[in-house]
């Protein structure tokens, strides 16, 4: 065991400045024989409990720390530049009185401190001091600030009082050797004050990679933190590669005569013992009612809601809700319903919008006696187990939609009830995943962009897809990383930072609430709008804290605000938790699928799969949300056919027929397995809940395991054990599909809830469906477009009749919100609409801006672009023209309300003209006209610049709505009118150009190289529509892009192109037959292997193109065309030719 232990450690918790991962220093430690290694990252304490887990797990002693930031006076001092206003200084935890003020400390740094970096001062040094051991810190401590300054005498009075908050045994001057002068200078004073005091010394390495090979990616991290080119000239950089994990040996070249020094590391991490509890949990205490406790007032609410929910309350009904109670109080757990229900009560009570449930919990008859969820779990037969086993002990979890507008209110109660320092928002942390962390690394490396896309898309976009793995799924890849030196140090840095957290963010709806202030258990940092924890969401619960997501679904704000356009325009109010759910028309519309702004059900593939499925009941709505995803949804055809007879329905066993039949013999949900694995091997159902989660984490050992399992319980029940062994298979393979069906239920209904909505109520359905998604004028133009398909007619804005948001203003009418109208705000709204209410109607645009207060130009003249003043003067030409001299005539009229009226001709009066007399302008051309709705509105709307050309859509072209649903790589053709066009030029000097291509539907960008920007210019910059051929490219977090490949006049022939069918889903893809050079043909000799035909594919599918690749299969004699064509490259040849040996690829 070697007698050092490092406490100077900055883990990738130290955020873009860290490169050392927790696994591998704490791997290191244990290499180098060290007993203990500390966490110090720079003024946070995220990453302290995966640390402490770390260490555990591999036998090396954590010790709990942080380098927190020292004001220079007090924390509250918020002036100055950033470099002069903090100092380093690090904190150790001694014992869990010191990890309680650590975390206060690192807390009120934000809280109070924040300026710049989150920064303590003295006076919270002292009174937290209780329980910590502080070490003088890096250059960038006071101490080390002041000997460099030659201001000996504050650096001794520093000293001085540091040690009288922590005491002697406890305050330590950190001597560090990193090859730098300063420090050398430092450290000579550091020993001079130490002996002076009789002040224990200690030697640290500011460890910040966790070896020295590791220099170079941490230089790069660097250059991702400040967005700067490693080869640029000052820019932050470390100044050599001595901050890693160095052994006591490599310390004592630096540290000879300071033996004692370095002993005392050891001494200090005996001295530190901090322990997690990650078995209590601290709920905070609802106040129940005098004379009730936690479990009496939960059953006293559940039978009442029982009485409420069911009008016939049979046994069943009460036996299930005995065993939910009885687990419910046997974990202890009635006080977090308690919690849960009472947020939802004032909700209620405020009319705020609640969803029916979400995830799991809807499996329970408690939470649907309290009304916390809205689903019976006995009618569609859904577990509490799933929900709450009592046979695996964990913390319930139940999470809530509120109407979007409206969830801070629901927040903001329970920060009232419980105290605002036992309430915060969550962390969440962004991290550098595969692609991303390519991306990163090409820009900081100076790589083109070209280059590094192509790398970082040749890494699958798959769950849990690390660059590790791509490099062993992917041959291109791993080729071009074995041949090209650029791209194998692209890679090989990006592996050393894969999977680091990038930045931190506000978690989009979970919310803590603790027995105790917060900080009793959690540090915290403020954010924009507000306090979040230090913790991310899974430590918060492992640590026993009360975690709930508080989410606002937009979806709900659109029913709520359907229906009370409902009430208003029929005078009837619907209780859409009541609404049928046997409705003929609402099956009618999902068969159709019209299915367009239907939650869950709206993309054009699950249009399709409606169609063709016709559903005619509430469970085959449940079965296709679950259906509807990577892996399951191979079962779809299936389950079609099933459903209409078209082939016959097996099961496993009679005895499960029950339990698959409303699925057609299909094992869809998580539910059936465990209803599976009850019925047949005799599991209770908290057992198989544990059998199906074992499965899914598809360990050998553990699938084993669960098999023998298994295959006793159905033996014992008299299964064949051949059947037994084929059930269990079928288990296995649909615990990867398996959806949690209490969840497909809460989701369903919301599906039915806007599906009901749009069948019986169109109009105002799409009226508060484009106020939901208004800002988002793609998004409008959808919708309108759908109002369009469905009879419904969009009237453009009216300074008369246009409200705030979109309205119906009669049968099949909706008229444009004016809050759609760009650069004109809800408060000058509010004054037009009730000046409009209490005097009536406009009557001239002099009659509008004598009688509207606050109206600026830029108001009124999107007003006159948008069209909203055409009832009152069609001209917007005119009106424009002369918006000054209305403006102006608005504001005498208000200078003389006591002359009572006056005209345009008073103005002109004043200005000694005899006649105002508006511009006889024409008016604006439909073109013109377009333009600026399509500037105030972000769409057209009296018509379009391609409603001349639609037949185009008839020949292959695609619009922007289809291109969001097509792969990487996929070649297209979409026409549209450029709406800008940004020139660049490459490093060669040569220029290209990114367009925005927009169309009916919204708007792409369209990267232009070289050869085709200098051949179409003219077309780039004129007014007529084009078409472009390219290719999609897709990128993680962005919209799709087009590479383009050629451009067309709008005019041009298309005899070339043709409509194709993919072959993988319903949809049609539409795309161009190669038109230019003759496509070749590769035959690719090989002997049959299934793995080795499956890694020729992965190729074909990444090398899009125009010619054909064949198989020859010669110890079968056969040819097999590959489905997909290639685009003939030297890269390609030799990939395939590594595969299959380059004699045996043959190119015609």
């Amino acid at each position: 065991m070697e007698n050092f232990v490092h406490l100077h450690v900055h883990t990738e918790y130290s955020l873009l400045d860290g490169a050392a991962k927790i696994k591998d220093v704490v791997a290191k430690a244990k290499e180098l024989g060290q007993p203990a290694i500390a966490i110090t990252d720079h003024g946070t304490m995220y990453g302290v409990i995966d640390f402490y887990k770390e260490c555990k797990k591999q036998g090396v002693k954590p010790i709990i720390g942080c380098e927190v930031y020292v004001a220079a006076g007090s924390r509250f001092s918020k002036e100055g530049r950033r470099d002069d206003n903090s100092y380093h200084l690090v904190l150790l935890a001694k014992d869990n009185e010191g990890y309680k003020n650590l975390m206060k400390l690192v807390s009120l740094g934000y809280t109070e401190g924040f300026y710049y970096k989150p920064r303590v001062d003295m006076e919270l040094l002292q009174k937290y001091s209780h329980g910590l051991i502080c070490l003088s810190a890096c250059l960038g401590g006071e101490i080390p600030q002041y000997i460099l300054q030659n201001r000996n005498e504050e650096a001794l009075e520093c000293t001085q009082k540091l040690l009288s908050f922590f005491g002697r045994d406890n305050f330590y001057m950190e001597l560090q050797d990193h090859g730098l002068m300063e420090q050398k200078q430092v450290n000579a004073k550091l020993i001079e004050i130490a002996n002076k005091l009789d002040i224990q010394m200690v030697v640290t390495n500011d460890i910040h990679y966790t070896s020295r090979v590791d220099s170079g990616p941490h230089d790069v991290l660097l250059c991702i933190q400040t967005a700067k080119n490693i080869d640029e000239t000052g820019r932050m950089k470390f100044p050599n590669d001595e901050f890693y994990m160095k052994s006591r040996g490599e310390l004592e070249h630096s540290f000879a005569h300071q033996k004692k020094a370095l002993d005392n590391t050891v001494d200090i991490a005996n001295k530190c013992n901090v322990d997690f509890d990650f078995d209590t949990t601290h709920l905070p205490q609802y106040p129940v009612p005098e004379g009730e406790t936690l479990d009496s007032y939960l059953e006293k609410l559940c039978v009442e809601g029982i009485k409420y929910r069911y009008s016939d309350i049979k046994p069943q009904i009460l036996e299930r809700l005995d065993m939910e109670l009885s687990v419910i109080k046997n974990m202890g757990y009635s006080g977090y319903f308690l919690i849960v229900w009472d947020f939802i009560k004032f909700a209620r009570e405020n009319d705020i919008l609640v969803g029916p449930g979400r995830g799991s919990a809807a499996g329970s008859i408690v939470a649907y006696s309290l009304g916390i969820t809205n689903i019976d779990p006995l009618k569609y037969d859904l577990l509490f187990e799933r929900f709450l086993n009592p046979e695996r002990v964990s913390m319930p979890d139940i999470d809530i939609d509120f109407c979007y507008e409206r969830r801070e209110e629901v927040i903001n109660y329970v920060v009232e009830k419980y105290g605002e320092d036992k309430v915060a928002q969550i962390i969440t942390f962004g991290t550098m995943a595969a692609r991303a962390v390519v991306r990163d690394v090409g820009r900081a490396l100076g790589i083109p962009y070209s280059d590094v896309d192509k790398i970082a898309k040749l890494i699958p976009m798959e769950l849990n897809m690390t660059i590790d793995k791509a490099l062993k799924v992917e041959p291109t890849l791993k080729l071009l990383y074995n041949e090209d030196e650029t791209i194998k140090k692209l890679l090989d840095v990006s592996l050393s930072l894969e999977g680091m957290p990038r930045h931190s963010s506000t978690h989009a709806a979970g919310v803590v609430i603790s027995k105790e202030p917060l900080t009793e258990y959690v540090p915290l940092q403020t954010v924009e709008n507000g306090v979040v924890t230090q913790f991310p969401m899974g430590t918060l619960e492992e640590l026993g804290l009360l975690k709930m997501d508080f989410l606002g679904l937009r979806t709900l704000t659109i029913i709520n605000n359907a229906v009370k356009i409902i009430e208003s325009t029929h005078n009837k109010k619907i209780d859409i938790d009541t609404v049928s759910y046997d409705d003929e028309k609402t099956y009618n519309l999902l068969s159709e699928g019209k299915t367009l702004g239907v939650f869950q059900l709206e993309s054009s593939g699950m249009r399709n799969v409606l169609r063709e499925l016709k559903p005619t009941k509430f469970e085959e709505i449940i079965a296709v949300v679950a259906l509807y995803r990577p892996g399951p949804m191979e079962q779809i055809p299936t389950f079609i056919k099933s459903k209409h007879k078209q082939i016959p329905i097996s099961y496993p066993h009679e005895k499960v027929k029950s339990v698959l039949e409303e699925t057609y013999g299909i094992m869809v949900y998580q539910e059936q397995i465990m209803r599976v694995a009850s019925d047949l091997a005799g599991f209770s159902l908290g057992e198989s809940d544990i059998l199906r989660r074992a499965i899914g984490k598809k360990k050998s050992e553990v699938l084993a395991e669960q098999r023998k399992i298994f295959m006793e319980g159905c033996l014992k029940n008299g299964l064949d054990e051949k059947l037994a062994e084929h059930v269990y298979d079928l288990i296995v393979k649909f615990a990867d599909y398996g959806f949690n069906k209490s969840h497909a239920a809460a989701y369903a209904v919301l599906a039915y809830q806007t599906a009901y909505l749009k069948a019986n109520y169109p109009t105002e359905f799409l009226a508060a469906m484009l106020t939901g998604v208004m800002g988002s004028s793609d998004k409008v133009a959808l919708y309108i477009d759908d109002c369009k398909n469905l009879n419904i007619q969009i009237l453009p804005p009216d300074i008369n009749e246009s409200l705030k948001n979109f309205t119906v203003v009669d049968v099949e009418k909706i008229r444009f919100g004016l809050l759609a109208v760009k650069n004109v705000g809800a408060n000058i709204i509010d004054d037009i609409i009730k000046e409009r209410q209490k005097n009536g109607p406009f009557k001239t645009m002099d009659d509008f801006v004598s009688r509207i207060y606050n109206l600026n130009r830029r108001v009124l003249e999107s007003l006159i672009k948008a069209g909203a003043f055409d009832t009152l003067n069609s001209n917007r030409a005119q009106l424009l023209s002369c918006i000054d001299m209305i403006i102006n005539y608005g504001e005498s009229i208000r200078r003389e309300k006591e002359s009572g009226q006056m005209s345009l001709f008073d103005i002109i009066a004043d200005t000694n003209e005899q006649e105002l007399v508006l511009p006889d302008l024409p008016a604006f051309s439909s073109k013109d006209q377009l333009a600026l709705e399509k500037e105030t509105l972000g769409l057209y709307i009296s018509g379009h610049p391609l409603n001349d050309y639609l037949d185009i859509y008839t020949k292959g072209v695609i619009n922007t709505l289809e291109l969001k649903e097509l792969p990487d790589n996929q070649r297209v053709k979409i026409a549209g009118t450029v709406s800008s066009c940004k020139k660049i030029f490459t490093k060669a000097g040569k220029p290209m150009a990114f367009i925005e291509l927009e169309d009916m539907y919204g708007v792409v960008e369209v990267v232009v190289f070289t050869d085709q920007y200098e051949r179409h210019l003219d077309k780039l910059i004129s007014d007529e529509p084009i078409i472009v051929l390219g290719r999609v490219s897709l990128k993680e977090e962005e919209d799709p892009k087009i590479v383009c490949q050629e451009i067309y006049g709008i005019t041009e022939d298309f005899r070339l192109y043709k409509k194709r069918e993919k072959p993988s889903s319903n949809l049609f893809v539409k795309e161009e037959v190669a038109a230019v050079d003759m496509p070749k043909k590769i035959f690719l000799k090989l002997v049959f292997q299934e793995e080795l035909i499956a890694k020729l594919n992965r190729v074909i599918e990444i090398a899009h193109g125009d010619s054909e690749v064949f198989f020859y299969i010669s110890d079968k004699g056969k040819v097999i065309k590959a489905h997909t064509k290639v685009n003939v490259t030297e890269t390609l040849l030799d990939c395939f030719g590594e595969l299959v040996g380059k004699e045996n690829v043959k190119v015609t």
